[in-house]
């Protein structure tokens, strides 16, 4: 049974919700159609956080959405059948309330029990009732201010938990990545995991493997890239599912005597976290050199020894650790390039006369190689004065940087070159 609570119950209101979301919510409620905020951006708003995004459910079915937005409204998707509003360049997601499907339905669910098909629509009640989590099935009506709870989620955002609606086992077969989300959720939110729904994580891992890659990647930058991500590498190992997204970094972990490659991850994972959290950007290449850095460094050294040129054993070496990588997790290219160059750059830094130094600053890449050379440093892989050498002269004059540099220099005359200003913002 629904519970109801009121305006004079929460603290939400009609001037929390966006523009472009009461706008759709009136647009169905005009054609006849139920239609509620729900979600993220409720649970947000009750915990005084503002919502990334603004989610609708609504009783239309998704050419009905067609038909009420006409031009601006575009459906996508075929497991899960889903309606986009667009205002511009921006676009807000509408949903249809889904049933849960009936056990003897054939072709729904693959053999160990995932959805594999996902158009079963159904009621409001029925709709929360076939969310993942508590906290995630609340709905706001723009019409009376009400929360509409049918799941007891009011309680659990008051009683800081996560909570799967349902069996917890089942809920996990139906979609694994629901365990990724249980980690997320809780580390984001500062939430605890109901014991019920936290002791199958332990066991079901090994249903990651049949996730497509390409979405564990959308899923490990949502991981890594919240402002929390140190906190969820600890969580991930703790519940055995790191191992998933980069099966040759938990096997680095495992293999080290001690708890240099581990310190090196953590740290570099702590950065990350006061990057996001200050507003700064950083690029999923960085977080991929960090997790593959010590694999890398073995088959560079293995290529050395079969008597391959530097450049050339790199090339190798990062060749191997991405076509392993990608077997649990794709990598889009323009992600992994970044990281080859990251890679490669890192022998540039040992190279200090004035005509490669200046040349190096200039290079697209500098501050996102200097970054890492530097948490090399900051891990103690290195020494720190390298670091220190290269955060002084970035910041030199030209003239003050050719004077510093000239014990470094080759005899050939040395040229004066336009210095860009480095850019201290962003990895990329």
């Amino acid at each position: 049974m629904v519970e109801r609570h009121s305006p004079d119950t929460h603290h939400i209101t009609n001037n929390d919700i966006c523009h472009k979301a009461k706008k759709i919510l009136r647009g169905l409620e005009k054609a006849d159609h139920e239609a509620y905020l729900v979600g993220g951006a409720v649970r947000d708003l009750l915990l005084d956080k503002k919502p990334k995004d603004f989610d609708i459910a609504t009783s239309a079915h998704p050419e009905e959405v067609k038909q009420t937005f006409g031009s601006s409204c575009r459906l996508i998707g075929r497991r899960f059948r889903l309606a986009h509003v667009h205002f511009g360049r921006e676009y807000l997601e509408v949903a249809t309330f889904r049933a849960p499907h009936d056990d003897d339905e054939s072709g729904k669910t693959s053999n160990d029990g995932r959805i594999i098909h996902d158009n079963v629509y159904g009621t409001l009640e029925e709709d929360a009732e076939r969310r993942d989590f508590t906290i995630n099935a609340l709905f706001y009506d723009l019409k009376t201010g009400d929360v509409l709870d049918h799941v007891n989620g009011m309680d659990d955002i008051e009683a800081c938990q996560l909570r799967l609606i349902g069996d917890p086992e089942t809920r996990y077969r139906e979609d694994p990545v629901r365990m990724l989300r249980a980690i997320r959720f809780a580390c984001k939110l500062g939430f605890s995991i109901h014991s019920e729904s936290e002791t199958p994580i332990y066991s079901l891992g090994h249903l990651l493997k049949d996730i497509a890659p390409a979405r564990l990647f959308d899923e490990t930058l949502k991981l890594f890239h919240g402002g929390q991500a140190l906190e969820t590498f600890r969580a991930l190992r703790k519940y055995n599912l790191f191992q998933y997204l980069f099966p040759l970094t938990e096997h680095s972990l495992l293999l080290e005597d001690g708890t240099e490659f581990l310190d090196f991850v953590e740290l570099a994972l702590n950065n990350t976290d006061k990057r996001i959290n200050s507003g700064k950007s950083t690029t999923p290449a960085f977080l991929f050199a960090v997790m593959l850095w010590d694999d890398l460094t073995s088959h560079f050294q293995y290529h050395l020894e079969e008597g391959q040129p530097a450049y050339q054993a790199m090339h190798k070496a990062a060749s191997d650790v991405f076509s392993e990588q990608v077997r649990a997790m794709s990598v889009p290219k323009r992600f992994s390039s970044m990281t080859r160059e990251i890679w490669s750059l890192q022998d540039r830094f040992n190279r200090r006369d004035c005509r490669s130094s200046l040349s190096f600053l200039e290079h697209r890449r500098f501050r996102a190689a200097y970054d890492f050379f530097c948490l090399r440093a900051n891990a103690g892989h290195l020494p720190q004065e390298a670091c220190d050498w290269w955060t002084t002269f970035q910041f030199l004059s030209l003239e003050e940087q050719e004077e510093i540099c000239q014990t470094y220099s080759s005899p050939k005359k040395k040229r004066r070159r336009r210095r860009k200003k480095p850019n201290q913002n962003t990895h990329d």
